[in-house]
């Protein structure tokens, strides 16, 4: 179920922009929020005068404020000549403007609203009762609370804030529509960024925490996050459409090889069962006996990661599979974080073919420097595996800028939030779980947390191409394209959700908007 204010043209700023003739870039204007402590967007929807007044106030102020590129400031600031003293300049925009373009997108997204809602009242011959446009004017409200408050914790305005998060907390409602449900997961990451929050110029010393590997390694309560994971793996299509394109890619590389090994990179979060190894296992079972071609004879599976206990468990059961099946399995665990991982570390054969294998992880690497990731990659160059498969979330949560990382992770989130909608009940306490459990932890640490504390670090498919190829990594294109569209129809994907090839990688996404996408790589 699509709720209008954020429709597919809302999500779709190529169009928004074509409406307004204008970039308006979130991030580029992410910081430059701060010096207003009233924002246009919170106002009252029967003052017809508003948007008047705040336009001709932007035609005068214009002619006053003039900037000036500061060329020795290392940090891009943005400086203003007048009694005011000066700032350093952030973007070519004036500051007025960012807020005036801020302003224009919403006014096109209400225009696109306002067809949407004409055209419907043409097909069905009537008006209806309102209840819609309630609906719908209720959730841009809802929209504009949001923004306004990571606006005011941006700024460090606690009194402004407190108050937004009040008024939030009365109207995002865990049980109530897909978006008043994903609004109160954000809420929940303002309120702890908020809590955060020290005064400008205060100095704070970090505590130093202990080594992580990915999000599943810092969740408190690890019980309820585990079996939300689980609900997640068996309930929607993400991780199951990664776990198959990439065995897919698995057993190509495999292919007529008799010894070969896998290096998987977190173990998919430490999913408990070891799921994309049965299924690769009974797929090599499957082909054994082949007309004079050699068969798999060992299978070995290093598991690389900080929850060993966990890892312990799943190697043994995958043992006791792989026997049933006829395969020699040799698991092998290193508990090490990506960032410590040396190639010493992994025992590889000279007879046996490499593979590295990496599940919603290596996005937990990249850091506001290159150097962490990059010498994750080159650890993994210098194994010489065969394929490097990748498994991402295909959004853009690390940017520079928290505003923009903030209306990023919400058009995710609520096309995550929309499709849960689509496969369960309202009141489903399993939704309730993933939710609250797995994808508000996510969203919390995009929102809240900074520095080495964030880990949730996502980012688009075309970034990743651009950091793999710096790294030496030469793209693989999937040509799967017939056997993902076959995976989704023979497992009754919830309709609405799709695949699409681009440029060689595949991805899976909720009413076009992109959610996983599956590259592979070779060196």
């Amino acid at each position: 179920m699509s709720h209008g204010f954020l429709s597919n043209e809302f999500q779709n700023s190529d169009k928004i922009d074509e409406v307004i003739g204008l970039d308006l870039t979130l991030s580029a204007m992410g910081m430059t929020f701060c010096s207003h402590r009233f924002m246009p967007l919170i106002v009252d929807n029967d003052d017809d005068n508003w948007k008047r007044r705040f336009f001709e106030e932007e035609t005068t102020d214009n002619k006053r404020l003039k900037r000036t590129i500061n060329g020795g400031n290392s940090d891009g600031g943005m400086s203003r000549s007048g009694s005011n003293g000066s700032l350093s300049s952030l973007s070519s925009l004036h500051f007025r403007d960012h807020i005036l373009t801020y302003s224009k997108r919403y006014l096109a997204a209400e225009a696109v609203e306002e067809a949407a809602a004409a055209a419907a009242a043409l097909t069905t011959g009537y008006e209806g009762n309102g209840v819609e446009e309630d609906e719908t004017a209720y959730g841009m409200r809802l929209v504009q609370l949001l923004i306004a408050c990571a606006e005011a914790v941006a700024c460090r305005d606690k009194s402004h804030a407190s108050a937004l998060l009040s008024e939030l907390r009365a109207n995002a409602l865990v049980f109530g529509s897909s978006f008043q449900r994903v609004a109160s997961c954000f809420v929940q990451g303002l309120a702890d960024r908020l809590a955060s929050v020290q005064p400008p110029g205060t100095a704070v010393g970090r505590v130093q925490l202990p080594p992580v590997m990915n999000i599943m390694d810092i969740m408190s309560d690890s019980d309820k996050k585990q079996e939300a994971f689980r609900l997640v793996y068996e309930i929607c299509p993400h991780i199951k459409f990664g776990h198959f394109v990439a065995n897919l890619a698995i057993l190509e590389a495999f292919e007529g090889e008799s010894m070969v090994h896998v290096v998987d990179l977190g173990m998919t979060l430490g999913l408990p069962q070891g799921h994309q190894w049965r299924h690769l296992i009974q797929s090599l079972a499957a082909t054994r006996g082949g007309a004079g071609k050699p068969h798999c004879t060992r299978l070995r599976i290093t598991a690389v990661g900080l929850c060993v206990d966990r890892f312990d468990v799943i190697g043994k059961d995958l043992k006791t599979y792989a026997k049933s099946m006829g395969i020699n399995l040799e698991f092998n665990i290193v508990e090490s974080n990506l960032e410590n991982l040396k190639p010493e570390n992994i025992k590889v054969s000279d007879d046996e073919v490499l593979v590295v294998n990496s599940i919603l992880q290596l996005h937990c690497v990249v850091k506001e420097s290159r150097g962490a990731l990059n010498s994750v990659l080159q650890m993994i160059h210098e194994l010489s595996p065969k394929l490097l498969v990748l498994v991402e979330q295909d959004s853009s949560h690390n940017g520079p800028f928290f505003l923009g990382r903030f209306m990023e992770a919400l058009h995710y989130y609520s096309a995550i939030f929309d499709s849960l909608d689509a496969m369960l009940p309202k009141y489903d306490t399993r939704r309730a779980k993933m939710e609250q459990f797995y994808f508000a932890e996510e969203i919390k640490n995009i929102v809240s947390c900074e520095g080495a504390d964030r880990v949730e670090r996502h980012e688009r498919v075309d970034q990743w191409r651009r950091r793999m190829s710096r790294a030496g990594f030469q793209a693989t294109p999937l040509r799967l394209m017939s056997q993902a569209k076959q995976w989704l129809g023979n497992n009754k994907v919830c309709e609405g959700y799709t695949v699409v090839e681009d440029k060689g990688c595949l991805v899976l996404g909720w009413n076009a908007k992109p959610i996983v996408a599956v590259s592979c790589w070779k060196c």
